[in-house]
Order: structure tokens, then C-alpha cells, then sequence
């Protein structure tokens, strides 16, 4: 194996499964998450002369995978954020085969799932995709302050959530 597709190799077994717990966070789908890093991968793959030479090839991945999470968004005209069950049930992929960092990604999309979607989506992009204000407001066609005053309502929201829900453990 040369050396370009041994680093791609690592790169991927690697980060695969941190990238796609963080598109669950956004899309609140494991399955369309897993396709759209599988996705982001084989892009990276086609360009890998160009992206391997990148500081943060892992950040450019997860940056396609967001890009196509949202422009299948814009085709279906609606936002697809919500899983479909309870919290216990959404299903994430074990981040480094630690199902219990797993559970704890769970349990912060269902705290997601609580949130509106405009909160949701703020929150998403700019803490596990690592998007700027100006980004998300571009992405979404939204004015900078409105998405700042979701990440705000949502950070409180989510603090309130947490906070009850550690509450109710220490009983």
C-alpha cells in the first residue's frame, strides 16, 4: 500500500466513527449520518492528493459531511433533525468502541430533539460541526443575530435539561 492510501486508511479508521456521532447530533438519523461520512470519505478519497496535504484533513471530511447533510435539507425543502424514537432509542455509533460515550451522545440527541429545530441546528453546526455565526447564517439564510439568539435560548434550554436531568440521577 503506498503511502497516501495507507494515511487515507488511517484517517478513516480513525475518525469514522467520531464524524458520524457527530452528523447523529445534526441529522438524528445513525443510518443517514454513516452514509453521509461514507460519502464525505469517498470524496475525500477522489481528492486525497489535495486533502491529505490539508493541516486537518479529519475537519474537512466533517465539513463535506455537514455540507451534504444540508443540501439534502435545501432538495427536500425540510429539515430532517428529529430521530425517530425516544431517546434510549436512537441508535449512535460507539465513538472508539466505548458504548458508554456512545450512550451519553444518545442522551444529548435526545436533549436535542427537545429543542427547536432552529436551536437544534444552530447548536449543532457550530459545536459538533465547529461552524461560525456567519457560516450557519449563510447556510441557512437566517441574519447573524437571529442564529446567535438560537445558540443562546438553546445553551440555556439544553443547561436546563441537563441540569434536570442530573437531578433526577443524584436521587
Amino acid at each position: 500500500m503506498t503511502g497516501g492510501a495507507q494515511q487515507f486508511d488511517d484517517l478513516y479508521e480513525r475518525s469514522r466513527d467520531r464524524l458520524a456521532a457527530q452528523l447523529v447530533g445534526l441529522t438524528g438519523d445513525a443510518a443517514e449520518a454513516q452514509d453521509l461520512v461514507q460519502e464525505a470519505f469517498m470524496r475525500a478519497w477522489l481528492r486525497w492528493e489535495t486533502v491529505g496535504g490539508y493541516e486537518d484533513p479529519e475537519g474537512w471530511v466533517r465539513r463535506v459531511a455537514v455540507n451534504l447533510a444540508v443540501s439534502r435539507w435545501r432538495r427536500a425543502r425540510r429539515l430532517v433533525l428529529r430521530p425517530g424514537g425516544s431517546p434510549a432509542e436512537v441508535d449512535v455509533p460507539a465513538i472508539d468502541g466505548d458504548p458508554v460515550v456512545a450512550a451519553r451522545v444518545a442522551e444529548a440527541v435526545g436533549a436535542l430533539d427537545a429543542l427547536p429545530d432552529g436551536e437544534r441546528r444552530a447548536l449543532t453546526l457550530h459545536h459538533l460541526a465547529g461552524w461560525s455565526v456567519e457560516d450557519i447564517a449563510r447556510s441557512t439564510g437566517t441574519p447573524q443575530g437571529t442564529v446567535k439568539s438560537w445558540l443562546a435560548r438553546g445553551r440555556r434550554r439544553l443547561a436546563g435539561s441537563i441540569g434536570n436531568e442530573e437531578r433526577d440521577h443524584d436521587r
